[in-house]
C-alpha cells in the first residue's frame, strides 16, 4: 500500500476506487457505507462498482507491463455506457468532458480517463506489480518505469525475494 501522494486531476477517483480492495487482507471498503460514501454509491450499485474496479485494475496492470490475474470485463466495454457531455465555460471558452448525470461513478471515471488521455497522464496510473498488492499508484518517476506502489514495502519484499533466490 502506497504512501505516495494522490494521482493528479480526476485520476484520484480511479486510484481511490481501485484501492478500495486490499488484496493482502481481503478487506473491501465498498462493503461498508463509509467506503461507498466517497463514490456516492448505494448498496445496490456495489456489484457494478466492483466490476469497474477490477477492469480498472486490469488496465493499470497493463500500464505497468503486466497481464491481469483475472478475467474481467474490458474497461472499454464498461466505459462505452458512460454518458458524457462537453461543457464550455462562457467566461474563458475552455471545454471539458463531464458526466451527463451527476453522481454517476461510471461517467466520472470515463471523464477522468478522457481528461488524463488529453493531459498525457493516463499511462502513469499503474497497479503495483506485487501479486498480493496490485495497489493503484501514480508513477512520478522521471522515466515512468515505476513498478511498486511503495519501494519501502513491496519493492523491498521483491528485492529480498530475488536476493534469497540467488543465495539458495
Amino acid at each position: 500500500m502506497s504512501e505516495r501522494s494522490p494521482a493528479p486531476g480526476g485520476l484520484d477517483v480511479i486510484e481511490a476506487l481501485v484501492n478500495t480492495l486490499d488484496l493482502e487482507t481481503g478487506a473491501d471498503s465498498l462493503g461498508t457505507p463509509e467506503g461507498r460514501a466517497p463514490f456516492g454509491l448505494t448498496e445496490d450499485e456495489v456489484p457494478d462498482a466492483r466490476d469497474l474496479r477490477e477492469s480498472l485494475r486490469a488496465a493499470l496492470l497493463a500500464h505497468a507491463g503486466h497481464p491481469p490475474h483475472a478475467t474481467v470485463t474490458p474497461l472499454g466495454d464498461l466505459l462505452a455506457g458512460a454518458p458524457l457531455v462537453v461543457t464550455v465555460d462562457t467566461a474563458d471558452g475552455s471545454a471539458a468532458l463531464a458526466p451527463a448525470r451527476a453522481g454517476s461513478l461510471l461517467a466520472r471515471v470515463s471523464a477522468a480517463v478522457a481528461e488524463a488521455l488529453v493531459a498525457g497522464t493516463w499511462s502513469r496510473l499503474k497497479a503495483c506489480e506485487a501479486a498480493d498488492c496490485h495497489w493503484a499508484y501514480y508513477d512520478r518517476s522521471p522515466a515512468g518505469r515505476g513498478r511498486w506502489c511503495s519501494m519501502q514495502v513491496c519493492g523491498a519484499r521483491a528485492k529480498m525475494r530475488r536476493y534469497r533466490a540467488k543465495e539458495a
